[in-house]
């Protein structure tokens, strides 16, 4: 994303695994934060691999109305390990995420952090083989880093940061959950628009996240108190915007199993999962 833009786009996917609607809910549940905006269908966890699950929820807003579906991974860090993806490593300035996945041979692949209108990476970069950029930003937005030591997944706010702690390391933001708290956020807090997300449960499992509708998105607010709280059952303790608007973009191939959120625009940096032993 290039810092400015909001993109609707049409809803394009596959799916080859059959999910029942057992989960719709008889009367949508209105979230606190935004009474106009309720969950209609909360889904459920349906193991599409071993170490790995997808979820569809769906939220209804009545004013103006829209369909957003929120489509989610979790993984199992014993059976999945998280990489960083850079399409230079490919011969590519930028690709979409199912490029990405079909050139590193990841189950699975999502956007990540921030690039300009050259597609250059924004604020801290480290991939396995090396720094890319070394500096920590500044920025408001920038406060959270996604980070990977001895294949295991952390994410830590900024000014907590050390690039010596980190084998491969991105920045984003804003760091929207931390230990389980909401983090107050400022720049663009009631601002909706297409998001893309990865947290940590409690147990240690990575959650990924992207919303998938025609028109509209989330604003902060709604995304903390759709992770924060038990009662949609995917809690996170930490949670980390990434990109959004048009670069928000989603792609899982395992066994029998499809799913494309596909995006606007092509992105240079993303975070692939692996099986272990690959």
């Amino acid at each position: 994303m290039r810092l400015r833009r909001s993109s609707a786009l049409p809803l394009s996917f596959l799916i080859v695994v059959a999910f029942d609607s057992s989960h719709v809910l008889a009367q949508p549940v209105k979230l606190k934060t935004s009474p106009t905006l309720a969950i209609a269908d909360m889904g459920q966890w349906k193991v599409i691999q071993k170490g790995v699950e997808f979820r569809k929820l769906t939220l209804e807003r009545s004013e103006p109305y829209q369909v957003i579906d929120l489509k989610m991974l979790r993984f199992d860090t014993r059976h999945f390990v998280p990489q960083i993806v850079y399409s230079l490593r490919y011969n590519l300035k930028a690709a979409d995420v199912k490029t990405l996945a079909e050139k590193c041979g990841a189950s699975a692949v999502i956007n990540a952090s921030y690039f300009d209108e050259k597609a250059k990476p924004l604020g801290f970069l480290k991939v396995a083989a090396g720094e890319v950029n070394p500096g920590i930003s500044k920025s408001s937005l920038f406060t959270g880093v996604f980070t990977i030591k001895d294949r295991l997944p952390f994410i830590t706010h900024r000014d907590q940061f050390l690039s010596q702690q980190a084998d491969e390391g991105l920045q984003a933001g804003p760091l929207l959950l931390l230990r389980g708290t909401a983090l107050h956020i400022t720049r663009g807090a009631g601002r909706q628009s297409r998001r893309a997300l990865i947290g940590i449960d409690k147990d240690q499992r990575l959650i990924v996240a992207v919303t998938d509708s025609l028109l509209g998105g989330l604003n902060w607010a709604e995304v903390q108190e759709i992770f924060a709280s038990d009662a949609w059952q995917v809690r996170a303790a930490d949670l980390l915007n990434l990109d959004g608007g048009g670069s928000a973009q989603l792609y899982v191939k395992a066994r029998h199993f499809e799913e494309h959120v596909p995006g606007t625009t092509e992105v240079p940096v993303a975070i692939g999962f692996f099986p272990k032993g690959n």
